[in-house]
């Protein structure tokens, strides 16, 4: 099996729109939830959420490619030009069959779903669809214009299991360069669901916090009073390559990928298995396949949602895990972004990555008060960063219909 390196990195985040900016501000523990500005939200049960501040597509696109192409897919252009801009691996000095693009999005272009469908409905019925709706509303879109904007000519398609999403397309970006079938792969993914269908929807279950008189103190995974996720978007992209084709080039290596699972908990729609069985198993194959024990992991980029039911059922697989034994520090940045959904994985991935680059472990913010019902055991990290050695790191990802998906990072 070939050996799978990360060579670049990009990120348009609650919390900047770059990598720096996103880790200055994870390890600031600075939040990015504020009330809504995409539409007027003064009617919804959530009336906020962790939205990309300041983002012009305009320097990327002209203004006909602006209109054939939805915001998830801007976010996605915009990463995964960052990601090959520090990669430096120029497509014209290699076969461009080898360098492909697997991207996840969770909803894909809902925004431009909802804006169709609502023309539709107030036009008196009139056929009166964009000729760009469905090519800017389909999920694979992203990929697919990541690919034609770099010369990307080899494996390219999408990847869609919920939250975990990222995570799945990261995987399989591994998978496909330790099998030889490519030697550069494009990963991550892109979220814009900060619209009105997607909040009233996740409203409607109650899965949100509706903290609106303190927005910035909403996202509070394993504390006591902890009432739902606060939905967040943007986008994350990370340039994997084959270990001998990036040391050939000398390129800078970040991280190296050392192993990864998906299992699926086949127990709810929505709810995570209560005892944590399938995410614990995939953790458990994820560092099999690594070489490692759990106790060798210096750092857990947990999924942590902030939701009652979620947060314990992966402090359930975690002590599946750990036993009474001491965990490794864990912490969960979407106290800081929000829950970027399908994009989620990718931006923790970012965090898990530079946390081995700086060796500091980013904070669990607004985190006062631990649940009761978590062990003692458990290292949560909370208020602020620490320093502390990261030789490992492991990300965390779990989606609605059960998807567990587990990825680990070593420094090389």
């Amino acid at each position: 099996m070939k050996r799978v390196v990360i060579t670049g990195m990009g990120a348009i985040t609650p919390l900047g729109n770059n990598v720096n900016d996103f880790w200055s501000g994870l390890t600031a523990g600075k939040s990015g939830a504020a009330p809504i500005t995409h539409f007027d939200a003064s009617q919804f049960r959530t009336q906020f959420a962790c939205e990309v501040k300041n983002f012009d597509a305009s320097h990327l696109l002209d203004k006909a490619e602006l209109k054939r192409t939805d915001t998830f897919t801007q976010y996605a252009l915009a990463a995964a030009g960052q990601a090959i801009a520090d990669s430096g691996f120029d497509i014209n000095k290699m076969d461009p069959f080898d360098a492909g693009v697997i991207w996840g999005t969770g909803q894909g272009g809902m925004e431009t779903f909802e804006q169709q469908v609502s023309e539709y409905a107030t036009g008196n019925g009139q056929p009166r669809f964009s000729p760009f709706f469905v090519p800017k509303m389909i999920p694979n879109m992203a990929s697919g214009m990541i690919s034609i904007r770099h010369g990307l000519m080899g494996i390219n398609y999408t990847t869609v299991s919920a939250c975990a999403t990222s995570n799945t397309a990261i995987m399989d970006a591994f998978n496909y360069i330790r099998l030889g079938k490519a030697k550069v792969i494009v990963t991550g993914g892109s979220e814009a669901p900060v619209t009105p269908a997607s909040v009233g929807g996740f409203s409607a279950m109650k899965a949100m916090s509706a903290r609106n008189h303190a927005p910035q103190e909403a996202s509070r995974p394993f504390d006591v009073e902890r009432d739902g996720f606060v939905i967040g978007e943007g986008a994350g992209a990370l340039i994997l390559e084959e270990y001998e084709h990036a040391a050939q080039r000398g390129a800078t290596i970040y991280a190296e990928v050392t192993g990864a699972d998906m299992t699926a908990d086949a127990y709810h729609m929505t709810a995570t298995h209560p005892e944590g069985l399938g995410a614990a198993k995939a953790i458990e194959r994820s560092l099999k396949e690594a070489g490692i024990t759990i106790q060798q992991v210096d750092y857990i980029n947990v999924h942590a949602t902030s939701t009652p039911i979620g947060d314990l059922s992966e402090i359930q697989a975690l002590s599946r895990i750990t036993g009474s034994n001491t965990s490794p520090y864990i912490s969960s940045t979407k106290s800081m972004t929000g829950h970027l959904l399908g994009a989620a994985g990718a931006i923790e991935a970012i965090a898990s990555v530079k946390a081995i680059q700086h060796q500091v472990i980013p904070p669990t913010i607004n985190t006062t008060v631990l649940d009761p019902a978590i062990p003692a055991n458990m290292r949560i990290v909370t208020r602020e960063a620490i320093d502390h050695p990261v030789k490992i790191a492991m990300s965390d990802t779990f989606g609605f219909g059960g998807h567990n998906g587990i990825v680990i990072f070593r420094k090389v």
